[in-house]
């Protein structure tokens, strides 16, 4: 799984943060996502799905 954020389309709502702490994180000033894993391990991919499904701004995009 390759995760890809637009920033431009970040709201910085959080709830990627709230899901998957370890994959994304948000910046203290305005709250816009910051990637800390742009390839999580399987571990992980449920987590990610979700958020990316759940994200308002539709800024988080999924490539197997």
């Amino acid at each position: 799984m390759k995760v890809i954020i637009d920033e431009d389309k970040c709201c910085g709502a959080g709830q990627c943060v709230l899901l998957a702490p370890e994959v994304f994180d948000q910046r203290e000033d305005d709250g816009i996502v910051i990637l800390l894993d742009d390839s999580p391990g399987p571990d992980q991919h449920a987590v990610v799905r979700e958020a990316a499904a759940v994200c308002p701004g539709a800024a988080i995009e999924l490539a197997d």
